[in-house]
């Protein structure tokens, strides 16, 4: 239940590069609320001096936010407005202030959204990859045995990939994604909206050869095609799910069945039985 008697967090979005695409909202926003909640108040200061923004700031990061958000919530509690925000791009998406949000609503403080720009819809949209259906991992694992987990969930996911990753560990990436998925198509975009933007058509092991070194420079999305059926296994019930929808869709119990078990490549048969 929200506590009207409490100020609210505005998760507000910043520019993931030119400033232009920065809305009037939020600058706005930060221009009102009683303080900004910032991960590097460094780089926000340099957004909000070109703005004349002059808002009072606080620190909020990954190490210091299990300090840091029972003194935000306070002051929230007893009726501030803040506003959150991260280097660039959305808060709370692959960001600490997933926690801060938590926390808020954990205690009913209200919480509201002054949309942005975001790195990986935006890298998605340029890549002419498959949109219908992603999976957005954010950064790889950095435990090696969780990294090998996570990579062995993914590679049977029928679904467009998006990683981010930090150039200086760009080549070991590639090489675990390479030797974990197998060769795929890839779209490497790099400085996003900037002067320097760049989008890469290639495949992993074409770009695996290209960038042996880290030497790129700038925040980088990976876009990567989904996993052939042939590399995924499907259970009967998935099968047979996806006979349904053909059914249902106008197709004969036995042209559903044959479609179904092509896209599966389980048995024809065992699919039409259970269709009855």
């Amino acid at each position: 239940m929200t506590n009207e008697t409490c100020g609210t967090l505005y998760v507000t979005g910043t520019p993931i590069g030119n400033l232009g695409d920065w809305s009037p909202r939020a600058i706005e926003t930060l221009k009102t609320v009683d303080f900004i909640a910032a991960e590097d108040t460094r780089v926000t200061l340099k957004l909000l001096n070109h703005f004349g923004i002059d808002t009072p700031m606080v620190s909020y990061h990954e190490h210091n936010k299990a300090q840091k958000g029972p003194a935000l919530l306070d002051r929230l509690l007893k009726g501030e407005s803040c506003a959150l925000v991260t280097d660039a791009g959305m808060p709370a998406i692959s960001d600490p202030g997933q926690d801060l949000v938590d926390l808020c609503l954990d205690h009913g403080v209200p919480v509201a959204a002054v949309p942005g720009p975001t790195a990986f819809a935006t890298a998605l949209a340029l890549s002419g990859m498959d949109s219908r259906r992603f999976t957005f991992e954010g950064f790889l694992e950095v435990d090696k045995k969780k990294r090998r987990s996570q990579l062995e969930f993914l590679k049977t996911q029928p679904c467009t990939l998006i990683l981010y990753e930090a150039p200086h560990k760009l080549s070991a990436t590639l090489r675990d994604l390479l030797d974990a998925l197998g060769d795929r198509k890839l779209v490497l975009c790099r400085e996003l909206t900037k002067v320097h933007e760049e989008i890469v058509r290639t495949t992993l092991a074409e770009a695996v050869e290209a960038y042996p070194q880290n030497d790129l420079k700038g925040e980088l999305v990976l876009i990567l095609e989904g996993a052939s059926a042939e590399a995924r296994v499907f259970s009967l019930d998935e099968a047979v799910a996806m006979a349904q929808d053909l059914i249902a869709s106008g197709a004969s119990k036995n042209d559903a069945a044959k479609e179904a078990a092509r896209t599966t490549g389980l048995k024809k048969g065992d699919i039409y039985r259970e269709l009855f």
